[in-house]
């Protein structure tokens, strides 16, 4: 053996959310599990660390929103969260709106004080644009159909193309859906029951996750680079990674969007006045600024940390952050999950394993579905 030294029963490539809730759930029961990771730190992209006193989240913010009260429960015995509530403003062109689309922002934007007007103002613009209710063929007219022209060209139409690369009216119209609507004065960017971030910092989560003796994990290490040992060397593997890259790009690359961040550390407690600011406007190169110590009000005095969010092509180089899940590459991606299903040993799982935008919720609802049914209970 030249992987599996002490008889490990899994192997889990990636120590994200789906693979270290795996691991954790398998040392519980009992069973040896080496853990690989490409990067030199654990939890994914979930990963925090620790600066002038502030939870830095490296790869963008991240919220911990849900209403699956199982999910919930399971995730804070790892951490304590804090109860923070995202309340996004946007900047178009030095304006300023509340965010999601809720009565401050039609208010903003039309000067509209009840719900009656502001459902008025967005039908009146809707029928304008000629969309006919329900039949929005891409992001743009979906958009139009739902919040009007004017807030679809100010707060939406930049901001996305920005984010992916491409005219709205090329993007699926699904991306919008999950953004609120509301007609009522409520800025909170989710609509779900349980919400906040851990006060440790997400790091802290998978520290205690991965700390089992049953647990190895090996750092700065590509499980591709020697796939095929430790394939022939492990009874069960649990792959996070990309699935295109797993099976070499044999049908073609699945298209990603990627983002790089621009930290800067100020002598400031206040430099933005809030959490996030998004930068809706085309011309404005970065999408939106995170001020770390508004989500969790730790920090050393007199220190404040921004990131700036650029988005970006990604090529292998880059990180892998959100799938384009057009029809083109949902096609493609079908081809690769026909030939996952012939891999009977491994077990492919998270949003890079099957290429799909999940919230963290999701993706820990997904790994325990995994666990559940690969030892037939719920632990």
């Amino acid at each position: 053996m030249t992987h599996n030294t002490k008889n490990y029963d899994y192997l889990i490539v990636g120590t994200g959310p789906y693979g270290s809730i795996f691991a954790y759930e398998a040392a519980k029961r009992g069973k040896r599990v080496l853990m690989l990771e490409k990067r030199s730190h654990i939890g994914g992209n979930m990963y925090t660390k620790k600066e002038h006193g502030i939870n830095v989240h490296e790869y963008g913010a991240h919220i911990f929103h849900t209403d699956n009260k199982e999910v919930w429960d399971y995730v804070q015995q790892f951490t304590a969260f804090n109860g923070y509530i995202n309340q996004v403003v946007a900047d178009y062109n030095g304006e300023l709106y509340n965010l999601p689309f809720n009565m401050n922002t039609f208010y903003q934007m039309w000067g509209v004080k009840t719900p009656e007007e502001a459902a008025a103002k967005i039908e009146e613009q809707r029928v304008a644009a000629g969309i006919k209710e329900g039949s929005a063929k891409n992001l743009e007219e979906q958009a139009i159909s739902l919040i009007g022209t004017d807030i679809y060209t100010k707060l939406i139409k930049g901001y996305t193309e920005k984010q992916w690369g491409r005219p709205a009216t090329e993007l699926p119209a699904f991306i919008i859906r999950r953004l609120p609507v509301r007609y009522t004065f409520d800025n909170n960017y989710f609509n779900h029951r349980y919400q906040g971030v851990p006060v440790d910092g997400y790091t802290a989560i998978f520290d205690k996750m991965l700390a089992s003796d049953l647990i190895d994990v090996q750092l700065d290490t590509d499980f591709l680079s020697d796939k095929a040992a430790y394939i022939e060397e492990f009874p069960k593997i649990i792959y996070t990674g990309m699935i295109d890259a797993f099976f070499d790009y044999k049908h073609g690359e699945l298209e990603y969007r990627s983002v790089r961040f621009e930290s800067q550390v100020h002598d400031s407690d206040n430099v933005q006045g809030n959490a996030v600011i998004n930068y809706t406007d085309r011309e404005t190169p970065y999408t939106r600024v995170m001020e770390w110590r508004h989500f969790d009000q730790q920090a050393d005095e007199g220190k404040s940390i921004i990131a700036k969010e650029f988005p970006q092509d990604w090529d292998r180089s880059k990180e892998a952050y959100y799938p384009v899940n057009d029809d083109k590459n949902s096609e493609l991606f079908k081809r690769y999950r026909e030939e996952a299903k012939g891999v009977d040993k491994v077990l492919f799982g998270g949003r890079l394993g099957n290429y799909q935008y999940y919230d963290m919720d999701q993706v820990f609802g997904a790994a325990l579905k995994a666990v559940e049914k690969e030892f037939g209970d719920k632990g």
